[in-house]
């Protein structure tokens, strides 16, 4: 007999509950997980959960993910950063924080702070070294994930800018169910056809479990060259913005080739931390105006 169906009139001896009651709805409540309460009070003091997603890889997605966070930091909020790319976390990269390692204690870890009011936790910070693989199943996945939401000291946040792998897997999928509900998607894609074609799937993907799509951005938009300034389709332009009309999905902007984040990526500084005034930048921020409108 479930221990839900104990106290129920119509409870046996034999097992279960004989009038048919879902035995969640008679007699005791069953106890709440504890985890499920640790995880519920951290998002309590998130205000707003962003996840920035794609359905392929290579679209430039961890690089936007870092800049979106480096600048809500600018703008003066609190944000924190959390890199759920199990096999390739590169936010410590980006960063310049891939020595680090976050303080642990037996019931909590500091995440690490990049500055004054923009912690990160990733991964990337646990693995030994650069070398080590991570070969893990989907419910290491969903347990390290969960995790870094519980048992990370996040604090009073305005902003938690989810980093997740590509695809529509089980990082993506545990990021959103543990982030619930409001956690809401920023999904990028560049304008050639073979990335459009799969970052559909990530639209209807967010749909399907529920959760709000703030808007889409295309990455890799154009190369404006240092030299004559023409810009040059490399890659064609403007897919994004009309996989974003066809989906009925905001479009928040496109972000042009610039070979500046590139570098910047590659020697561990955010973009719009030190370029937010060229036009790269300036796109970045059109991007980033949503995001703060929240609130």
């Amino acid at each position: 007999m479930s221990n839900s169906c104990k106290g129920c009139p119509s409870s046996s001896t034999s097992g279960g509950c004989s009038s048919g009651h879902d035995p969640n709805s008679c007699g005791e409540k069953p106890a709440n997980n504890p985890d499920d309460e640790k995880i519920a009070k951290t998002l309590g003091r998130i205000k707003h959960k962003i996840v920035v997603l794609s359905g392929k890889g290579g679209v430039g997605k961890s690089t936007v993910a870092a800049n979106i966070a480096m600048a809500l930091a600018m703008a003066g909020k609190q944000v924190g950063l959390l890199d759920v790319d199990i096999h390739g976390p590169s936010i410590p990269r980006l960063l310049s924080l891939s020595d680090s390692k976050p303080h642990i204690e037996a019931d909590h870890m500091e995440p690490v702070p990049y500055s004054s009011n923009l912690w990160v936790m990733s991964l990337g910070f646990l693995i030994p070294d650069k070398e080590t693989a991570v070969i893990w199943r989907g419910p290491m996945k969903l347990g390290l994930i969960k995790q870094f939401v519980r048992d990370v000291s996040w604090g009073d946040l305005d902003y938690l800018v989810t980093d997740c792998p590509p695809g529509t897997g089980d990082e993506p999928l545990a990021a959103l169910q543990t982030l619930g509900p409001t956690a809401q998607a920023v999904i990028v894609t560049t304008p050639q056809g073979v990335a459009v074609d799969d970052v559909r799937r990530s639209v209807t993907f967010c749909r399907q479990l529920g959760n709000p799509i703030l808007g889409l951005v295309e990455n890799m938009s154009g190369f404006v060259c240092p030299n004559c300034k023409t810009t040059h389709d490399i890659f064609n332009s403007g897919g994004g913005e009309a996989l974003a009309a066809e989906m009925g999905v905001r479009f928040l902007g496109r972000i042009p080739m610039d070979p500046e984040v590139v570098r910047s990526g590659d020697e561990g500084y955010p973009f719009m931390k030190v370029q937010a005034d060229t036009p790269t930048g300036k796109a970045l921020q059109k991007i980033v105006e949503p995001i703060l409108a929240l609130g």
